[in-house]
């Protein structure tokens, strides 16, 4: 009589369980610019465990996942760290226009090694960052593609600093490549987002750039276009929701 009841019990919670768990969990391939890292990885956990499904995400540049988009690639989910990727899909048809809405927003900041001698600087048009640097490099993404590097190339235009620059910028593939840099000590200076510099331990920010320097930060999201399943979209609409806009603050960022 009680081996029945144990059985009965364990076919029960059997049941149970079986009921909880979605009928089909799939998974969603998040293609999502590399200064997103910490949060998102934090973000799918969350929605992992509320769906069921999986978020299989690839970070890089938002310019090199536009490509891979492009290209075929297997992303549903497309996050850049700039408009300019974004409408480069867009105008390829390559995203699904009703998804797409703007999400956060960031900061440009001046960092440098632990150890480095610099403290603080006043980041303006007037900053001679040639001379900052010194003999040394600044690092940042690749001016001409990396939506870090276009945003400091757009600051220093702006303030008629880039072809004093622009020789001593040490190009990396993504933002993270250029945090990488000062990290190690390779470089002396190295411009990135605020977040990125908030999740290292070897970097410390010595200026903050003026909004007023460049464009605004933007990270737009969207479904690729012919890649709008049930998932991907859960997925889009759970970034947009209460518990993954406070991850979003708490590693820094700005809601839009």
């Amino acid at each position: 009589m009680l081996m029945k009841r144990l059985l009965g019990a364990v076919a029960g919670l059997a049941l149970s369980v079986a009921v909880a768990a979605p009928a089909h969990a799939e998974d969603v391939v998040v293609f999502a610019a590399a200064s997103l890292t910490n949060a998102l990885n934090e973000i799918g956990d969350q929605f992992t465990a509320k769906t069921g499904n999986k978020m299989v995400p690839s970070y890089a540049a938002s310019s090199a996942l536009a490509k891979q988009v492009e290209q075929g690639g297997p992303g549903q989910v497309f996050a850049s760290a700039d408009l300019k990727w974004m409408d480069y899909l867009a105008d390829k048809k390559l995203i699904a226009p009703d998804t797409r809405f703007n999400l956060l927003g960031n900061t440009l900041v001046l960092v440098a090694p632990l150890d480095s001698k610099l403290d603080r600087v006043d980041l303006g048009p007037e900053t001679d960052l040639a001379a900052l640097a010194g003999s040394g490099r600044i690092a940042t993404g690749n001016p001409d593609s990396v939506p870090v590097g276009l945003y400091f190339r757009q600051a220093m235009e702006r303030s008629g600093q880039w072809k004093a620059v622009e020789a001593k910028v040490a190009g990396a593939d993504s933002v993270r490549s250029a945090l990488a840099f000062v990290e190690r000590g390779e470089v002396p200076l190295g411009v990135v987002y605020a977040t990125d510099a908030a999740v290292s331990k070897k970097v410390k920010v010595v200026g903050v750039f003026p909004d007023t320097m460049h464009d605004p930060i933007v990270y737009p999201f969207a479904l690729v276009a012919g890649k709008e399943t049930p998932a991907a979209k859960a997925f889009l609409e759970f970034v947009r929701g209460a518990e993954a806009k406070g991850v979003f603050v708490k590693y820094g960022f700005k809601i839009n």
